[in-house]
């Protein structure tokens, strides 16, 4: 596949235009003069588009209708269509506390999913790339939408051996945890001896226990500045924590509700872009519009794109990446730094970005093209078009 005259962002600038080669679905290269395609090779015309990485979402509950809490394999594949409309190549299925019997659910069907590979079907849909547990080892009280009935701590390995796992080569999982909870250093140092990710979220812990759990192995923080301690001129908090802690990196919600579209201004300058990584944090109603929906066992009310459950409390979000990716262009951001935050960072954070997360030669063809006005007009994931609206 050759994709002509395209604007195309890399890590360090953005070329005006470029041609992009694609070959057993990878980046073969990217050329700023002529190219020429074997006769048998699509031609796609990408003049006054530009051409970003495909997105990567590592926090996202489900959208079009369907909870990754419930989901069959087909209902992952459908929201990985809807993804894939929106830019998003690639997502990691997250779950809030739930009973055993729904994790085993859960987590077979993203299993199901991996084991489908590149040969799923549709091929339309952004690839699921594991599992990221939120909770159960959180503090009650910084649960946010969470349900605390569902809420552990740790006291030995076994108590992590009944979480399910997905027996996948390339399977990633992912935890956000409390390091305050009981046995939490404990968890992160379990956590990382087994290749997991750790993310201290929903925290209320102090800087000596952050510290700790630093040293243990947990380095990002999840959905930064809500369910963990503000900052206040006389005490760091959570937040304060984050900010000054150089090797901490954390994602954000982009939505303008979870947090003020400023502050994010704020966290992104005094963190720089290299540190920070964009989420949907959407939950099964993104994409469906207002009105009420159950999910997690609840009623849930989407109103102008906020949602809320029946405590008052927000209740996950309604965007996609390719909303959030658009905030932080309103926001001044260029478009270098939002590539990274939201495609480049995700996939360091889960250690794939040999493979993901930007346009380089011998990495995954996985792009998405937008028009001016920021509208998905290609998505490509592996080499194969997934999306296309180039009418």
């Amino acid at each position: 596949m050759l994709l002509r005259n395209a604007r195309v962002v890399l890590a360090a600038a953005t070329i005006e235009s470029a041609n992009v080669i694609v070959e057993n679905g990878r980046i073969a290269g990217i050329s700023e003069s002529d190219v020429s395609a074997p006769a048998s090779s699509p031609v796609i015309d990408l003049t006054g588009k530009t051409l970003f990485p495909g997105f990567v979402d590592v926090h996202i509950h489900g959208a079009a209708g369907v909870d990754t809490l419930e989901a069959e394999a087909d209902d992952l594949q459908r929201v990985g269509a809807f993804l894939a409309q929106h830019g998003v190549t690639a997502w990691l299925p997250t779950l809030v506390p739930a009973t055993e019997d729904q994790y085993q659910r859960a987590v077979r069907a993203v299993a199901d999913c991996l084991a489908l590979g590149e040969d799923a079907e549709p091929q339309s849909a952004a690839r699921v790339l594991g599992v990221h547990y939120e909770g159960p080892f959180v503090n009650d009280q910084q649960c946010g939408a969470l349900h605390r009935e569902y809420f552990r701590t740790f006291r030995t390995a076994g108590d992590l051996d009944s979480l399910p796992v997905i027996n996948h080569p390339a399977a990633i999982h992912m935890m956000t945890l409390a390091p305050e909870v009981a046995g939490g250093i404990q968890l992160i140092e379990e956590l990382t001896r087994r290749g997991w990710v750790s993310s201290i979220g929903h925290t209320k812990a102090n800087t000596d226990v952050l510290d700790a759990a630093f040293n243990a192995g947990a380095r990002h923080m999840t959905h930064f500045m809500n369910a963990m301690t503000p900052i206040h001129h006389r005490t760091v908090g959570a937040a304060g924590w984050g900010l000054t802690r150089a090797e901490v990196t954390f994602d954000l919600i982009a939505d303008g509700i979870h947090l003020d579209p400023q502050i994010v201004k704020l966290m992104v300058r005094s963190k720089t872009s290299a540190n920070v990584s964009l989420i949907s944090d959407a939950v099964a109603a993104a994409g469906l519009g207002d009105g009420e929906y159950e999910i997690w066992g609840e009623q849930i009310k989407v109103r102008s794109g906020r949602t809320q459950n029946a405590q008052g409390s927000i209740a996950g979000s309604v965007i996609t990446m390719l909303e959030a990716a658009r905030l932080m262009l309103a926001l001044g951001f260029s478009e270098c730094e939002v590539a990274q935050m939201s495609s480049t960072n995700p996939a360091r954070l889960l250690k794939i970005d040999h493979e993901y997360g930007s346009i380089e030669s011998g990495k995954r063809a996985d792009l998405v093209a937008l028009d001016e006005q920021g509208q998905v007009q290609l998505t490509i994931i592996g080499g194969r078009i997934a999306f296309q609206d180039l009418s």
